[in-house]
């Protein structure tokens, strides 16, 4: 499927699980670090799970808006997202993530935000990115 890109960024990591990653805009640098569940000491530093876990969340938000203009939905301004992102090994081999997202749009009603969310998951790039590939879990709360 074609994308006809409107933006793109350039990021570098240097170094794996255990090194730096920034943008080549110089915009967002950031340490990495393995988690001990993994292997690693789990020492300061952020990990690939914990940045696509923030990615993702913003993005649905971004997407979740984006319907709710295209359908006359005002998303309240203290919608958030707690999304938690999991890695482990598959049982066909190599490793794979899981994905859930605990969707908070206060004072909508829930028909309508439960609505506007899976309206959300087919537009937003992440959700289109993962779709058939991670178990996505969309939890209105």
């Amino acid at each position: 499927m074609a994308v006809d890109v409107k933006y793109e960024t350039k990021a570098r990591a240097t170094g794996g699980r255990d090194g730096t990653a920034e943008t080549l805009s110089g915009s967002f640098s950031v340490k990495l670090a393995t988690p001990k569940e993994l292997g690693g000491s789990g020492g300061e530093g952020n990990n690939p799970e914990e940045l696509f876990a923030a990615g993702y969340a913003a993005c649905f938000i971004g997407a979740m808006k984006f319907v709710g203009g295209q359908e006359k939905i005002a998303v309240p301004a203290d919608t958030s997202i707690t999304s938690t992102v999991g890695i482990g090994p598959r049982s066909e081999g190599g490793f794979g993530l899981a994905v859930a997202l605990e969707i908070s749009l206060p004072g909508l009603d829930r028909a309508v935000a439960e609505d506007l969310v899976a309206k959300a998951h087919q537009v937003c790039p992440y959700s289109n990115a993962t779709r058939n590939n991670i178990d996505v879990k969309l939890t209105v709360v």
